[in-house]
């Protein structure tokens, strides 16, 4: 039995030796090879690219996910921000096709032309040809680039497809928003559309299908056909959930079927089927191998809208606006490449960073790209560094201005006495002729010649106190005392609310009204700034700021505990003009800066009219108007007033007007604003029934030629109106004169 047992060891032998020399294990013997050496906290350096992925939600609130609200059930999305690194201090856009524009061309709206609104369906606008993309950088370093679902950032020519701006593939809708089951898409009534394309042409047939899984499954199938060795994987999968309509599968709305509102309910339900999408996509990518050398990036792209289920509670406002809710969002970062994971980075961030921070990861050189407004934060990320970012610039919009200049407006009158005054808006506001006729009927009664005392007031001969006029408060300084009239509470800072607290706790517990003072760091440092904007710049005044001011000296340069002395020139920027930044812990809201409110989920209300006209910000429409017109001017400490309670626009002249000199800073190196009339050539009737390109590449004029023939279009249109405004004006005055005239006429006849 011995010799017949030999061969048969060998043959046993020689299958275990070939056993273990097969390649049974190819995916995971992938994600060997990108492991590389370990560090000290054992976490591995990318030898090659790493595969980016990046998930885009629309319309996610402050409020709408697991870990800031138990009540919304996101295990996949909690699990994955627990274990990377949880951005809160991270700043979006407060709509759809800015944050879009800014995640894949690194630059503000300023600098892009699109300062205003969105881009319509049937308007005649894209991103400009001239700004290379993000994708198209990758491309350039080697990447395979694909992009899933929400497009929203043009499309009347084959040029602005995402095709021809970077991306490999494409597979998506091309407006701002469509149906979730028929993927009809409407710019108004009887403008309706459909709108799923495959590449360059209409993705026919998928009607009765969940977009939301569609786009799963579709990334699913780029994960199996793309070989994680041989080339790096760019995938944006820019999910068009959770924005309007509402619709959920039957199946997803149980679990929330406690939810009294029912908005509210079929959003959170809205909001389940992105964290499965979210938990599919990770699996894919641990089992194909892409995980150990990938980078996860999760962000939304604006704040919620209430009116539809949303909620950005504490914060106040929401989409659309500038306030907190409109523009901080919720984003996260897993990767195994991260070298200090599982944190909470408050680190001051925005969607224009992701471009150079993804290049640069890629091995991209981003000193050879255009002028970025964008910092590579990858060492915030990975190794929490201080972030490079110290300013925001959220926008400046032009257009968005009110018809009729404001009732009662912050002015400071720095000009000497006989100066002419110049037009603008900025000019202090005179009397009235009641209020003189007032101080005629009832002068004061005095016993004898007031003395004067230093402090603004005055005593009597007896020593009783004179009443000094309220809303003003003189400051000396210079050869002139400055006058600076108080604003007046607007009826949201009236009910000061003190739940939720804030981080320095000093509005709960106190009934002053006036918050105590705060001294924050102002670091005035941008890409924006130096050398990059020269020769678009024009001469003007030197900002007051010091791009090295790091100690805890007020912005206008004054050594501590000295007293404010004012700098707010007229000539500085039009506060009337909508507009928005945040220096260091400081921000600044000018003009009309949308619905502040604070809405608690419990409080959503029903949504009034059609989605599109959510989004058409018109001062002379929207309700806010009324509120721009009694103020326009707003200062908030962010880090001692995260929710936006305390307006210290009036205690901190100074760094209002340092932040006012940034506006006007940034708004010499803005381009005009590009924001065509709908093209009637873009009815989807005229197209076979979907949205498609419709003007033809060989029609003679360019992209850059197309927007200049809109250039200056609005602003035609505004003189206009207001050219009848004042005429009607006029005729309203003479019309009443002659009135008055007829009056007295017969009554002396009678």
């Amino acid at each position: 039995m011995f010799p017949p047992t030999a061969p048969l060891a060998a043959l046993i032998g020689w299958l275990s030796l070939g056993f273990l020399s097969a390649d049974w294990t190819t995916g995971n013997r992938v994600e060997e090879e990108g492991e590389g050496p370990q560090n000290d906290q054992g976490t591995p350096h990318p030898k090659k690219p790493p595969h980016i992925i990046f998930i885009l939600t629309d319309d996610q609130g402050y409020n709408d996910i697991g870990y800031h609200n138990p009540s919304i059930r996101t295990p996949t999305l909690d699990r994955l921000a627990a274990e990377g690194v949880r951005l809160e201090n991270y700043y979006v856009q407060p709509i759809c096709t800015p944050s879009r524009s800014q995640l894949l061309t690194g630059r503000y709206q300023i600098h892009t032309g699109l300062q205003h609104s969105i881009i319509r369906p049937r308007q005649p606008s894209c991103l400009p040809p001239h700004l290379s993309t993000l994708p198209q950088r990758l491309q350039q370093a080697g990447y395979a680039t694909h992009m899933l679902g929400k497009w929203h950032l043009g499309f009347y020519r084959k040029a602005c497809l995402p095709t021809r701006k970077g991306f490999d593939t494409f597979f998506g809708s091309l407006t701002g928003s469509v149906d979730y089951y028929s993927y009809g898409s409407c710019d108004g009534p009887g403008l309706c559309g459909y709108d799923l394309h495959d590449n360059e042409g209409v993705a026919w047939g998928q009607q009765g299908r969940y977009s939301t899984l569609l786009y799963t499954q579709r990334a699913r199938k780029i994960l199996e056909a793309h070989d994680p060795a041989s080339r790096p994987l760019f995938l944006l999968l820019s999910l068009q959930a959770v924005h309007t309509p509402l619709q959920p599968p039957k199946s997803y709305i149980y679990p929330y079927r406690h939810m009294f509102n029912v908005a509210r309910r079929k959003y959170a339900a809205m909001v389940s089927t992105v964290d499965e999408a979210v938990h599919n996509i990770t699996y894919a990518l641990r089992k194909l191998g892409y995980y150990r050398n990938s980078v996860i990036v999760f962000s939304t792209d604006n704040g919620a809208q209430p009116f539809t289920g949303g909620s950005n509670w504490p914060l106040r406002g929401r989409k659309g606006t500038y306030w907190e809710g409109g523009v901080r969002g919720v984003a996260f970062v897993h990767s195994p490449l991260l070298k200090r994971r599982r944190r909470v980075s408050k680190a001051l961030l925005h969607i224009t960073d992701w471009y150079p921070t993804l290049l640069g990861l890629a091995g991209g050189n981003v000193s050879q790209s255009e002028v970025l407004d964008g910092f590579d934060v990858w060492p915030t990320l990975s190794e929490g560094k201080p972030s490079p970012r110290h300013e925001i610039l959220h926008n400046i919009d032009p257009l968005h201005t009110p018809h009729s200049p404001p009732s009662h407006t912050l002015t400071f009158d720095t000009a000497p006495k006989g100066t002419p005054r110049q037009g603008g808006r900025l000019n202090a506001t005179k009397p009235t002729k009641k209020k003189k006729k007032r101080k005629k009927k009832k002068p004061p009664k005095r016993l004898a010649k007031p003395v004067p005392r230093p402090g603004g007031r005055s005593r009597d001969a007896r020593g009783s106190r004179q009443p000094t006029r309220k809303h003003k408060s003189k400051i000396q300084g210079g050869s002139k005392a400055r006058r600076y009239p108080l604003l007046r509470d607007s009826p949201d800072e009236q009910n000061h609310l003190t739940s939720g607290g804030t981080e320095s706790g000093f509005l709960q517990g106190s009934r002053s009204r006036r918050p105590p003072r705060t001294r924050s760091k102002i670091h005035p440092r941008s890409r924006a700034t130096g050398h990059h904007y020269q020769g678009d710049t024009q001469p003007g005044p030197t900002p007051a700021t010091s791009h090295n001011n790091t100690n805890d000296t007020p912005v206008t340069g004054q050594p501590p505990g000295a007293t404010a002395t004012p700098q707010w020139s007229q000539h500085i920027f039009d506060t009337n003009v909508q507009a928005a930044i945040r220096v260091g812990d400081w921000k600044l809201l000018t003009g009309d800066p949308g619905h502040g409110d604070w809405v608690p989920p419990q409080m959503l209300s029903s949504l009034p009219g059609p989605w599109w006209t959510l989004e058409r910000t018109s001062a002379s429409s929207s309700s806010s108007s009324k509120a721009a017109g009694r103020k326009n001017v707003w200062l908030f400490n962010i880090s001692g007033d995260p929710y936006e309670r305390w307006d210290q626009s009036a205690q901190r002249p100074d760094v209002v007007t340092a932040l006012l000199e940034r506006l006007a800073f940034y708004n010499r190196t803005a381009v005009p604003v590009f924001f065509p009339p709908d093209d009637p050539r873009a009815d989807p009737a005229l197209h076979g029934g979907a949205w498609v390109p419709w003007v033809e590449e060989d029609e003679g004029r360019g992209v850059e030629e197309e927007q200049e023939l809109y250039r200056g279009v609005y602003k035609q249109r505004r003189r206009k109106k207001q050219k009848t405004m004042m005429k009607q004006k006029q005729m309203s005055k003479l019309n009443s004169y002659v009135l008055k005239l007829n009056n007295q006429l017969t009554s002396s006849l009678v």
